[in-house]
């Protein structure tokens, strides 16, 4: 850490260890404040959102008195955001896949048209509100059934061609999401259950509900872990150089974790066949969620909340008008489409926690349903599946062919 002094008064200067360690300073304070307001475990807002967020206002605060500013190193950000979303890639299988039938395949399509309306209305509205199209993509689909990944990630992707307050729209934006999605859906499936007089048929117990794989629960060792990060850097490795070809055959601005993503489900799918790795799924999702928290840490830290200002106005009319077509969408077509039944109703919570958040708001908008009027198996299957995964299918494209687009 170095101190200089510039027109904000003192300069704080992180380097990459100095980074990570204030961003895991605020992952923690996150978790302290989660656990003590029940606000945030209700929405579903990740610790690292609180944390980080918490301290970019105490950036905003130092900086608009004068007292100083914070220059952080975040060359870490990248590794572990690709680690995380190759982690994502080596969750997904036919296997599973097959399980849904053809509730899985009306949802994926439901899921995909709701993916390019999120686009559609916020490049529509950026352009009436007068900014930037790139910033209306980030408020779109990007944050919103992107959640906070695909938001740092495209953020940082769009600011890097010279788009000012990118990563901090998308950001923002995915937080608005999250508490939109979680105060949305839930009361939206319980109004559509009592005004249908619906009823859930097969009901199971809670802990019978998922797609949980019947996998062996082992011991992690360091040579399960020093295994695990080798075969996880590997796949990073092929899949950033992936997307580096892709970009330079095709001139196009593209996220390094695209191909890491895509190289992990076909590495995960042929290995599925051919065995030729044991793959501990619980150390997996250990390595995913560490690498997620500390990326969005410091992605959330580093947040230049000053670059809103004059985006703080058309930001909120587009998540306003997001919100509003989740609302309609899910209530009018998403219901009638999934059969107008019980499991329509809960599928309706999941798909506004998903489209306006994460897959993890989903689940708790959805358990929240379950647990007043029962828990049932097709929800858990479809939802998840779609959301952490057949998503990105539509998302990717959409998302990838509006910002080379409107980059013009």
């Amino acid at each position: 850490m170095n101190f200089t002094f510039n027109d904000f008064g003192i300069l704080l200067k992180f380097d990459m260890i100095g980074t990570l360690a204030i961003g895991l300073i605020s992952l923690y304070i996150g978790l302290l404040i989660k656990k003590k307001f029940k606000f945030f475990y209700n929405f579903g807002i990740p610790a690292p959102v609180i944390g980080g967020i918490l301290f970019a206002i105490i950036h905003l605060f130092i900086r608009i008195s004068k007292i100083g500013s914070i220059e952080y190193t975040t060359t870490l950000e990248t590794p572990f955001m690709v680690a995380f979303f190759a982690t994502i890639g080596l969750g997904s299988s036919v296997k599973a896949l097959k399980k849904g039938g053809k509730l899985l395949v009306i949802f994926w399509l439901l899921s995909g048209f709701m993916t390019f309306m999120q686009t559609v209305i916020g490049v529509s509205l950026a352009k009436i509100t007068g900014i930037n199209p790139l910033l209306g993509i980030l408020a779109g689909s990007v944050s919103m059934s992107g959640g906070h990944g695909s938001a740092g990630a495209f953020g940082k992707t769009v600011e890097g061609m010279g788009v000012i307050g990118a990563s901090a729209m998308a950001l923002s934006s995915a937080t608005f999401g999250l508490i939109a999605g979680g105060l949305l859906g839930a009361p939206l499936a319980i109004y559509l259950i009592k005004k249908n007089s619906l009823k859930p048929k097969d009901i199971v117990g809670k802990e019978n509900i998922g797609l949980k794989e019947n996998d062996e629960v082992k011991t992690i060792t360091s040579d399960s872990l020093l295994s695990h990060i080798g075969m996880l850097t590997v796949i990073m490795a092929i899949g950033i150089t992936f997307s580096q070809y892709l970009k330079s055959i095709l001139g196009i601005a593209l996220p390094s974790y695209v191909g890491a993503m895509f190289i992990a489900i076909l590495f995960n799918n042929l290995n599925i066949k051919f065995k030729f790795f044991s793959i501990d799924r619980n150390l997996v999702e250990i390595i995913g969620g560490v690498s997620l928290n500390i990326f969005l840490s410091m992605a959330l830290i580093s947040l230049r909340l000053w670059e809103l200002a004059d985006l703080a106005l058309p930001m909120f009319i587009i998540l306003f008008v997001q919100v509003l077509f989740m609302g309609i969408f899910t209530m009018f077509i998403v219901f009638k489409a999934m059969g107008k039944d019980y499991d329509a109703a809960v599928m309706v919570a999941g798909m506004c926690g998903s489209g306006l958040g994460a897959t993890t708001n989903a689940m708790l908008n959805m358990g929240e349903v379950s647990e007043k009027h029962g828990y049932t198996v097709n929800p858990y299957i479809v939802v998840p599946l779609t959301g952490a995964f057949l998503i990105d299918i539509f998302q990717m494209p959409i998302i990838i062919t509006a910002i080379n687009m409107f980059s013009k």
